[in-house]
């Protein structure tokens, strides 16, 4: 397993060296030809895809100050995509960002120059008319350091199951987010000290309850206001989606994607809990202590790595099959499993969970 300077590990981050610079290109590089695609979504119903802005004016932002700004993909069932593209993973401005911080960001990865970022396209249409009827809404909160595109390819497989889903990026511990005035990177330098890692959570919490206040209340990007609502999240989003879930009784069940859970007692916590591991997660003994006592569903994907959570676990073999990564670097992202079936086992376990407790995505008759 890689060190724990280059690669993010549960709860904790590490991000960019210490001295604050992006990484320089090693060598001049051909750009890659290489055509990275998600897996597509199952479900009976097309994607549409929404960005929205939103803005906390009771909250100052605790990386750069000023109003605490937070970006959101919104992802719906839609009635009909003729005429509307689908949307790239990244725009071009966040995809020249990320290709300048992957290798610092996540050891292994191909250098600036190699990797056409920005050509990845998701399976959501722009501004597709959505389905009529109110839906269950579903939170994802990304692991630390990662965008909140990385959850794109489980988010459209439960829109297409008919949920809408809510990408949510955190300014300031997110590698890259474009937001209308420009492209903001990572405050974040090295391993968190326990006070850094405690506003990150504490500020993640924040963002994921303003969310909820809007997708049940008005409603997100034109969508109407949603009659209940799940979280799920990753690493650092997984331990965000407890503790929100623990601190807001709007929550109604929490999916905790290989996040520790020993920040805050968890006495009393009275959520459904599906709690998903893989077996290749350095981190697995500080893991398996902080989820001791808690009562959920427990998944485990084996032979795989800490993201195969993410997107990861489809474009890193991509890469590695295109000779970009090497087969060290794949086992410590995302392991060996085969990445269809795995994805397929997630994407069902997921849906499986959330319609038990949340309604079902269909939304019929909510």
């Amino acid at each position: 397993m890689t060190s724990r300077r280059t690669l993010l590990r549960g709860a904790a981050t590490a991000l960019l060296p210490a001295t604050g610079s992006l990484p320089a290109t090693a060598r001049a590089v051909t750009p890659g030809r290489t055509a990275l695609r998600l897996p597509a979504p199952t479900g009976p119903h097309p994607v549409g895809l929404r960005t929205v802005h939103l803005t906390d004016p009771s909250r100052t932002d605790p990386w750069e100050g000023g109003v605490r700004e937070v970006m959101l993909t919104v992802l719906y069932p839609a009635r009909d995509v003729r005429g509307r593209p689908r949307v790239p993973q990244l725009t071009p401005a966040a995809a020249r960002a990320f290709a300048e911080l992957a290798p610092a960001v996540h050891s292994g990865l191909p250098p600036a120059g190699t990797v056409d970022w920005g050509a990845v396209l998701t399976h959501g249409h722009l501004e597709a008319p959505p389905l009529p009827g109110r839906r269950p809404v579903l939170l994802y909160s990304p692991g630390g350091g990662d965008s909140r595109t990385l959850g794109t390819s489980l988010a459209e497989d439960l829109a297409g199951h008919g949920w809408t889903v809510v990408l949510v990026d955190h300014p300031g511990d997110a590698s890259q987010v474009e937001l209308p005035g420009g492209v903001r990177i990572t405050a974040l330098r090295g391993e968190p000290d326990p006070a850094t890692f405690r506003t990150l959570i504490d500020t993640r919490v924040g963002d994921l309850r303003l969310v909820l206040d809007r997708a049940l209340g008005e409603g997100l990007g034109g969508l109407p206001p949603a009659p209940a609502a799940g979280i799920y999240g990753h690493s650092a989003g997984g331990t965000a989606a407890v503790s929100t879930a623990h601190a807001d009784p709007r929550v109604r069940a929490v999916a905790n994607l290989e996040g520790y859970l020993d920040l805050d007692p968890l006495d009393g916590f009275d959520r459904p809990l599906l709690l998903c591991r893989t077996d290749g997660f350095a981190g697995a003994e500080r893991l398996t202590r902080s989820w001791t006592g808690l009562t959920g569903e427990r998944v485990l994907l084996a032979d795989s790595g800490h993201w195969a959570f993410t997107d990861y676990a489809s474009l890193v073999p991509a890469l590695q099959a295109a000779g970009l990564v090497t087969p060290t670097t794949r086992t410590a992202l995302v392991g060996t499993a085969p990445p269809t079936a795995r994805l397929a086992a997630l994407r069902h376990r997921l849906r499986a969970f959330f319609a038990h407790h949340t309604g079902p995505g269909s939304g019929t008759g909510l």
